[in-house]
């Protein structure tokens, strides 16, 4: 591993690279914070897939991509006269020390939850009207569930225990299926999905990270079934439901 001298200096020549790209590249030159914005999703949702995968050299890679965005921006907001990388870096160093007492004051804690609960009280000091003011409107709705109920942990408003949360699961399950009405079954039908991320949640399970080994392992065996059906010069879209169904099972070892 690297020193922390040479951590910092390979730092250092990113952001000399930034600026030589900003100053003499035609394309970096054009982008806006607004321009930036897309592309910085896209590279954080490689960054997640890496992650799930735990292949630690595309983690490295998608890191280094995800770090650029951050070093532009912080290179935009320079060029605005509003902050620079030392700015954010030093706000956030600042931020860290303050929600940490425990580490950096007098404050005792002995279990992470009791971190955690500290951590949003003084979120609530520093100005936040609210503890869900720290859920971006724009997460994906899966994702946004988990840490609404995350944030509200934090302030005690949490089932007992998992057993708690799953006759909730069952609870909303029986409301969803008596509402027969279309758009109060839709409504019905978020409730369950908030008590099963709810339930995940608490049992220690990401229900994002679950789904998402789910999505990959369904795209993986249906391609398999097209590769099956391809093998006897078919098309899945001729095949009946059964013949399908048949596919599905031989598929399955190749998981």
């Amino acid at each position: 591993m690297n020193s922390r001298k040479e951590q910092l200096e390979a730092f250092g020549r990113l952001l000399d690279i930034m600026d030589e790209l900003r100053e003499k590249c035609p394309w970096d030159r054009k982008q806006t914070l607004q321009s930036l914005r897309h592309l910085t999703l896209e590279e954080v949702y490689e960054l997640t897939d890496s992650l799930l995968e735990e292949n630690l050299p595309e983690i490295k890679k998608e890191l280094g991509d995800v770090l650029l965005h951050l070093v532009f921006y912080a290179k935009i907001g320079a060029e605005k006269g509003a902050f620079d990388i030392a700015d954010v870096i030093n706000a956030l160093n600042e931020k860290l020390i303050h929600r940490h007492p425990h580490i950096y004051g007098d404050t005792t804690v002995n279990t992470e939850e009791e971190v955690k609960e500290n951590w949003e009280k003084l979120k609530l000091k520093e100005g936040n009207v609210s503890i869900l003011a720290g859920v971006p409107n724009g997460l994906p709705s899966l994702i946004k569930a988990y840490r609404i109920q995350d944030k509200v942990k934090g302030i005690g408003f949490e089932f007992a225990d998992a057993q708690d949360a799953w006759s909730k699961v069952n609870e909303e399950l029986a409301e969803f299926r008596a509402e027969t009405e279309l758009s109060k079954k839709e409504a019905e039908l978020g409730d369950v999905f908030f008590s099963l991320i709810n339930y995940a949640r608490i049992s220690g399970l990401n229900p994002d990270s679950a789904l998402e080994r789910t999505n990959k392992k369904f795209i993986k065996r249906f391609r398999k079934m097209e590769e099956l059906a391809g093998e006897n010069n078919e098309a899945l879209a001729d095949l009946n439901l059964n013949q399908m169904d048949e596919l599905w099972e031989r598929a399955k070892p190749f998981d």
